[in-house]
């Protein structure tokens, strides 16, 4: 009997362990132009995202990470090679990853997974090595990809682990006339934010912007149930975020959090607890390391950022001091730097007699209008002028604790100048170590910036920030 009882605990043991070897199937889920407070779970009380709240609820939320920048392209390739824009020779909008570069999904997949990719995807032709599958640019009713999600997990490889880039075009411009999902009332369903005037036309343009979050959201309450049925739910590692902030003026392609700050919510029920919060500081360099790590995959020098896998078991620990940003070409000449820590954010802007009032997306949107026609009578507020100020500072410093909206410039306030002299050496010594260069010619406007219309220089490009120092090449980390 003794026998038999051993043998019987042997063959349950080794089932256990092999049941714990099996590799993670990874979901990352990448939203369009959506900012980390317009998501139920980060506070809003009007947007209607039930399946993104669980989970929140059912996996962990981390409250503070940071994009390396606020615009599509250059966030989407800083995470697929987790290195800096400058340092992939796409800094700016709808330019191409080289080849020599190493894309994480592409490692997965040598590694032995399927990859796919469903939704959109400009990162540049060489990406498509790193998938075994592409859906790519397919936009049905507004739909970008959402409609063949249940469809991959059906026909993945089942003797395979699987890795998904999942890209909705939601909630990008031009919004859909209908969605799928909750929606959304102008009068009772809204939550202006700070930064933009309260009239109907805002109020509009916000609930179409939230019916596209909705159906984001409806979707991915598709996916989790297709994941139970398929019995997939524990050893599947769900991520949700999104590459920055709300596609209205004073938030895409702004360096403060109403641009840089991203939703993250990660849920893997065999390898996280329920219910946690994160509040380390995590930079989106940092992502592909973490995956690779938790594949049981060497991330190699290329990658910029280090693995936060640790903080799924002890999110109470402390990560990174600083996270860096940028703001390179996008429709508009631009080039600003900032670096954040816990307690405080300084940038500099070396285009200073230049406005940031988003893309022209952003400032030719209704919301745009109805601020504009607001500052002819005085009534903007400091935060709703700041997106039409002009000419903007060339250095800001922000104290992130006492004003989280980030309002009020205090550079010239000598009660930080040590905090302000710090954060500068940080700053130029990331640049230092990573390559940057400030260009003279940089990608000029496309767009005249007051009516949107085409410029003679549209489809003229500069120099590339770090061009001259070949900065592609280089794998300097910087300050951490």
């Amino acid at each position: 009997m003794t026998r038999r009882y051993f043998l019987l605990f042997a063959l349950l043991w080794t089932g256990i362990v092999a049941q714990a070897a099996q590799p993670v199937n990874i979901i990352f889920i990448i939203g369009d132009d959506i900012s980390w407070d317009d998501i139920g779970a980060y506070g809003n009380g009007k947007v209607k995202t039930p399946n993104l709240n669980r989970l929140a609820r059912e996996g962990i939320k981390f409250t503070n990470m940071f994009l390396t920048a606020s615009s599509c392209s250059p966030s989407r390739t800083s995470i697929l090679t987790g290195r800096y824009p400058h340092n992939t020779g796409a800094a700016e909008l709808h330019s191409p990853l080289p080849a020599h570069l190493k894309y994480f999904p592409e490692l997965l997949k040598q590694k032995g997974y399927y990859t796919a990719l469903a939704g959109k995807w400009h990162e540049g032709p060489n990406t498509r090595r790193a998938y075994d599958t592409l859906l790519v640019n397919q936009v049905q009713n507004g739909e970008g990809g959402e409609l063949q999600w249940v469809n991959l997990l059906k026909s993945r490889p089942q003797n395979k682990p699987f890795f998904f880039w999942l890209s909705p075009y939601d909630a990008h411009r031009p919004w859909s006339a209908s969605t799928n999902g909750p929606q959304h009332d102008p009068t009772r369903d809204v939550e202006v934010p700070p930064t933009l005037v309260d009239t109907r036309e805002t109020r509009e343009d916000l609930v179409a912007y939230y019916n596209e979050i909705a159906r984001l959201d409806h979707y991915i309450g598709v996916l989790e149930k297709e994941l139970a049925a398929q019995g997939l739910s524990e050893n599947t590692l769900i991520i949700f975020t999104t590459d920055n902030g709300r596609p209205f003026p004073g938030s895409k392609t702004r360096l403060t959090d109403a641009g840089i700050k991203a939703p993250f919510l990660v849920k893997w029920p065999a390898g996280i607890g329920a219910g946690q919060t994160c509040q380390s500081l995590i930079s989106a360099v940092d992502i592909a390391p973490t995956l690779l790590a938790l594949a049981g995959v060497d991330a190699g020098p290329t990658f910029q950022g280090k693995s936060f896998a640790q903080l799924f078991k002890k999110p109470d620990q402390e990560f990174r001091k600083y996270v860096f940003a940028e703001h390179n070409w996008h429709d508009y000449e631009a080039y600003e730097r900032a670096v954040r820590t816990k307690d405080f954010l300084y940038i500099i802007n070396k285009r200073p007699k230049l406005d940031n009032g988003g893309p022209i997306d952003a400032n030719q949107s209704p919301s745009a209008k109805a601020l504009k026609a607001a500052r002819t009578t005085g009534k903007l507020s400091p935060l709703q002028e700041d997106a039409l100020k002009v000419p903007r500072p060339s250095e800001e410093f922000f104290d992130n604790f006492k004003d989280p909206a980030q309002v009020g410039n205090l550079l010239g306030n000598h009660a930080y100048t040590r905090q302000i002299q710090a954060l500068k050496k940080v700053l130029a010594q990331w640049q230092n170590d990573t390559g940057d260069t400030v260009p003279e010619h940089l990608t000029p406007d496309w767009y005249d910036r007051q009516t949107g219309e085409p410029l003679p220089a549209k489809n003229q490009r500069g120099e590339m920030p770090g061009a001259a120092k070949h900065a592609e090449r280089i794998n300097g980390k910087g300050p951490f």
